[in-house]
This record gives C-alpha cells, structure tokens and sequence, in this order.
C-alpha cells in the first residue's frame, strides 16, 4: 500500500519540483526577501496589539489604528499604481520594505497616540505599494507554466516565515525582559521586541537591491487616470471579480486583526501560548498555499476558491463560539489552511485576465477594494468587542463570508463564463 501511495504522488512531486525550476533569479531573489518580511510581520501582528494595551490603551483605539492603516491604502489605491509603474517594481518593492522598517522602529521609539497613528498611516502606505507591486512583478518574472506556483509559493513561504516570527514572538518578550530586568509583558519589553524585528525587516532590502529591472516605466499622458478608465469600460465584470472581495474584506475586517486579543481574553491565554498558536497557524496556512497549485491544477482555480472558502466557514463558527479552547484552537488551523490557500490562486485568476499593460491596474483596483472593507471594519469591530464581546463581529463576519463564496459561485459557475478582459 505505501509503494502503491508513493508511486501516485512521485509524477506530481516530480512535476512540482520541475515548476520550481521554472522559477527566474528576480523570482528567486523576491523569495529570499519575503522570508524576512514573513519573519517581522509574524512578531509584529502577535506583539503590536499587546504593546499598545500595555500602554493603557483599549481596543476601540487598536481598531481605530487599523482603520488609519487600511483607509491611507484604500485613498493611495489608485494613484499608487501609477506611482508604480513609474518607479519600477524593484524600487516600489524596496521602497516598501524600506518603510515598513522605519514605521515599526519609530513605534516602538517614541510611543505616544500621535505617533501610532501617523506610522500606522505610513503602514497603509506599505500596504499599497505591497499589494500593486506585488501580482504585477510576479506576473513579469514568470511564464505560464509555473506562474500559479510562483504565486502560491511565494504565499507559503511567507507563511512559513509567519511561523517562525508568532514562535519567536511570543518568547521575545521574555527573552528581552530578562535581560533588562523588567516585566515580560511591560511596554518596554514589547518595545525591545518591535526595535529587533525592525531590524530583521531591513534585512529584506539585501536580495531586493539585487533585482534586475526588467519593466520600462510608463509615462504616457492619462496613465494616472488607467485604473479610472478601465473601471468604467469593464463595470460588469469587475464588479462580478471585485464585490465578493469587498465582503470578503469586511467581514476579515471584524475578527482577524483581533485573533490575538481574542484569545487572550475569551479563552485566557498567555503570550507564549498565543504566539505558539499563531506559529501553528500559519504553519498550517503555509502547507496549504503550497498544496493550492497542484489542487488548482486539477479543480480549476476558481473552483478551489469556492470549496475552500465554503468549507472554511463551519470552522470560523467553531473558532468564534466554541467554549472550548482545544476545538477553537483546531478550528483556528483548519480555518486559517481552507481560506487563504485560495487567495493567491484568486489573485492569479485575475491577473491572467489582463494585459500586461494593464496589470497594475488591476492590482490597483483589488488593493482599493480589499482596503475599503478593512478600513472601516476593524473600528466597528473595537466598539462591538468593548460594548458585546466577540460574538456580534464573528456573526457579522460568517454571514458575509457565506453571501461571498454564494456570489462566486453564481457569478463564475451557475452563470456563463465571464469573457476574458479584453
């Protein structure tokens, strides 16, 4: 049985190595730095909320924050794509990496109301150039046949490097605490741990500096007016591709941002539990965008976003209500693997509808609507959670994510198929 088991995977195994070597050096280089992105957002996600709590804050001001942050992305959506395409990918990607660097080090420096806000603006910033940069430079260093994988590794070793930085930071604390003599959960040791990933996300610059340019800036007169212009041509099949998305984005919007919180004070865990989870979790968020192209290869790619974004919303109302910590805690993983393996087989579904001239456009137009629900979510959220707990945001939150996965469904399979943009 286990020889019979080797021989059918050993052709796909084969098959997946072969698209990997498909992979171009500016891909490669691009690979190595997400690694050190991964590994400073992991600490950053599990520790920035713990860090602005220990200073006295509550969460109706953490959701106020991510709001700042998703709403500088959502105004920059559209001209950040023609800013783009007039830097280059290479230097909007070390550019973003630059500023992600220097919004957590200033954070963790000089902690105070303004300045939370004014870096978690230039934090939208980074989230912008991140998301219109990302698609189109992965686009541009691959061909046909390993671009899927190319996305969904990229994704999965992000992940992976999420891993370590939840593990990482959930000891950090303490770690840095016992060096100083101080409180493992203080505002000076999440301090100490913010300073040290800033750090690590420099580091990011090194195999970016590296890239090749390979894309001729755009600077044709109305450029800036593409996104614009593209909506209005192509209304009906944008807003089939784009409106599941936004409510998608709301309802993440309400619960994701807070997970830490969550577990914090519904099922009273500590930060090295928590951090221990988050590692697990995006783990298992890793595996399966690393599985996604081999499924999506034999599904179709919009046939695997509808399963496992549908299969994934009996475990979010596990995670949500479940008293239980080991059930919510399994929910959490399994949840966390079903709902964003699809998201960079999504992401390829639509760039491969769209010219090449025309992908950072596109990119620009998912940004905005992406950042739109999430600008004003995360507040709603924070009051909900100070007033009723978590059980309005989660109810709020499956009831959208079930209108979306339905819109997928009937705008892409019960429905003709869209035609390709033209």
């Amino acid at each position: 049985m286990t020889s019979s088991l080797i021989r059918k995977i050993k052709p796909t195994l084969v098959e997946y190595i072969n698209r990997v070597r498909l992979f171009s050096p500016n891909a490669r280089l691009y690979l190595i730095s997400a690694v050190s992105t991964g590994i400073s957002m992991g600490v950053f996600r599990l520790l920035f909320n713990f860090y602005v709590l220990s200073l006295g804050f509550d969460e109706a001001l953490l959701g106020r924050l991510i709001t700042t942050s998703q709403s500088t992305a959502l105004i920059l959506a559209l001209p950040m794509g023609y800013l783009v395409d007039r830097w280059g990918r290479k230097n909007a990607l070390v550019t973003r990496t630059l500023l992600f660097g220097i919004s957590i080090g200033t954070m963790a420096t000089w902690p105070s109301l303004g300045m939370f806000y004014a870096m978690n603006a230039l934090f939208g910033i980074v989230s912008s150039i991140s998301a219109v940069a990302m698609a189109p430079f992965l686009m541009e260093n691959s061909g046909e046949e390993e671009r899927t994988y190319l996305f969904s590794i990229s994704s999965g070793m992000q992940m992976g490097s999420v891993f370590i930085g939840n593990w990482v930071g959930g000891y950090l604390p303490t770690w840095l605490g016992n060096l100083q003599n101080i409180s493992p959960t203080s505002s000076d040791a999440y301090g100490y741990a913010l300073l040290t990933i800033a750090f690590i996300a420099s580091l990011g610059l090194i195999p970016l500096l590296l890239l090749k340019s390979i894309q001729k800036k755009q600077t044709g007169p109305g450029s800036g007016f593409a996104p614009i212009a593209y909506a209005t041509k192509h209304p009906k099949l944008l807003g089939k591709l784009l409106f599941p998305l936004l409510l998608i984005s709301i309802g993440a919007g309400l619960f994701m941002p807070f997970m830490n919180i969550f577990f914090r004070t519904v099922h009273n865990q500590s930060d090295q539990v928590i951090g221990t989870l988050f590692a697990w979790g995006s783990l298992a968020m890793g595996i399966g965008l690393f599985l996604a192209p081999v499924i999506a290869d034999r599904l179709g790619k919009i046939q695997l976003v509808i399963i496992s974004q549908g299969l994934s919303i009996p475990f979010m109302a596990l995670l949500g209500f479940s008293p239980i910590f080991s059930l919510s805690t399994g929910a959490y993983f399994v949840r966390l693997a079903l709902m964003n393996m699809s998201n960079p087989i999504y992401q390829t579904f639509v760039m491969e509808k769209v010219d090449q001239a025309a992908q950072t456009t596109a990119a620009s137009l998912v940004s905005l609507v992406w950042s739109f629900g999430r600008a004003f979510s995360p507040t709603i959220s924070g009051r909900l959670q100070v007033e009723y707990g978590f059980d309005p945001p989660f109810m709020i939150a499956i009831t959208l994510y079930t209108i979306a996965v339905f819109l997928y469904w009937f705008f892409f399979i019960h429905s003709k198929k869209p035609k390709p943009f033209p």
